[in-house]
């Protein structure tokens, strides 16, 4: 069955945007192989608070080649024609999606997604990468109140730009 990755990007003081909203603070590196990460996933996994600004920002077809699920529910299909929309995240949702994706499903943005799916014990790794910059404030990596999680290190990368990416395993 595949696998559900959370994988983002989070300031060392714990926030996945800005006060604002903003991204900017994400530095670029060269170590980091963006088509090699992209390849392990077919399915991008995101609720509307991500999406929404992504397609504003990358335009319609950002997500092209990947099979984008949306929960939302509010968004209305005839406005996300790439996309798939789940109005109710439930555990009956879950199973036909890993079904369904021949790869691993990326858990993409959404501090708030990413709670609801980790207290129905569908997340099955957790993939930071920390960047060196304090924001003082924004979106937390994980959305309060939210129960205690187990996680488990499966392997970390310091990159000369100052990231520093762990990957953990969620214990169930």
């Amino acid at each position: 069955m595949r696998k559900i990755h959370y994988r983002v990007a989070m300031s060392l003081d714990g926030f996945i945007l800005g006060p604002n909203g903003e991204v900017d603070w994400i530095l670029p590196d060269p170590e980091v192989n963006f088509t090699e990460i992209w390849a392990q996933y077919d399915t991008l996994l995101m609720g509307r608070k991500t999406y929404a600004p992504a397609i504003d920002r990358l335009g319609p077809n950002a997500f092209q080649g990947m099979k984008t699920v949306v929960v939302s529910r509010t968004l209305q299909p005839s406005a996300c024609p790439n996309a798939t929309i789940i109005r109710e995240l439930t555990n009956d949702a879950i199973p036909s999606l890993r079904e369904e994706s021949k790869k691993d499903i990326w858990l993409f943005g959404g501090g708030e997604l990413f709670r609801s799916l980790l207290e129905m014990g569908e997340v099955d790794a957790v993939e930071v990468s920390i960047m060196p910059v304090l924001l003082g404030g924004g979106v937390p990596l994980m959305a309060p109140p939210a129960l205690r999680s187990k996680l488990r290190l499966k392997g970390q990368k310091i990159y000369g730009s100052g990231i520093v990416s762990l990957t953990y395993d969620v214990e169930k």
